[in-house]
């Protein structure tokens, strides 16, 4: 990913490279084990394989945060009838589908030293503003995330919409599926 792209103003001596850019990954800790080892053990595999592509925001000593981008939905048969008639409101009638296209932010973390600093919204940020900028190659209308319970309030603060219902989130569900519509950006 060229820098140029990136949509990030208020960070400053920081860079956002694609992980294959990258031979040697400088230290990185979000305090959560399974995100710090997709970065270092998965990432790669899942970027050679064309499954996922990650992204990492560095500074001279550390990686700062990353994220990885694959391909998504949002259909019919995954939403609640409700929340599926709400979605479709947004889509002019002659256009509707029984999906529609979306791109999913598959991992996403933040270093626990820079967390609180707004870090996290800009790369959100970052990743809708690169959509709408690279949407000439593929269209998508949402983006989407399955987060973990504990970072769903920051979604949300990000505008981002639950797509299940709140009567039906169990403590059994480790993940909570949201989405951001796009075409609010244009």
């Amino acid at each position: 990913m060229d820098e140029k792209y990136c949509y990030l103003p208020n960070v400053i001596k920081m860079r956002l490279v694609s992980l294959n850019e990258l031979s040697v990954l400088k230290p990185f800790d979000c305090g959560d084990s399974d995100l710090n080892e997709f970065l270092t053990e998965d990432a790669r595999f899942y970027d050679e394989q064309l499954l996922a592509n990650t992204f990492v925001l560095e500074d001279e000593n550390e990686i700062v945060g990353y994220y990885s981008l694959l391909n998504d939905k949002i259909s019919q048969t995954t939403l609640p009838k409700n929340l599926w008639r709400q979605l479709r409101k947004k889509i002019p009638h002659e256009k509707h589908l029984g999906s529609y296209p979306a791109v999913k932010i598959g991992r996403f973390a933040i270093s626990k030293n820079y967390r609180g600093k707004g870090i996290g919204t800009e790369l959100i940020n970052g990743i809708m503003h690169l959509l709408i900028l690279q949407r000439g190659l593929s269209a998508c209308r949402f983006l989407t995330v399955d987060a973990y319970k504990e970072a769903v309030e920051f979604y949300e603060k990000n505008d981002f919409i639950k797509m299940i219902n709140d009567a039906d989130i169990t403590e059994k569900m480790p993940t909570i599926p949201l989405y951001y519509d796009l075409k609010q950006l244009i």
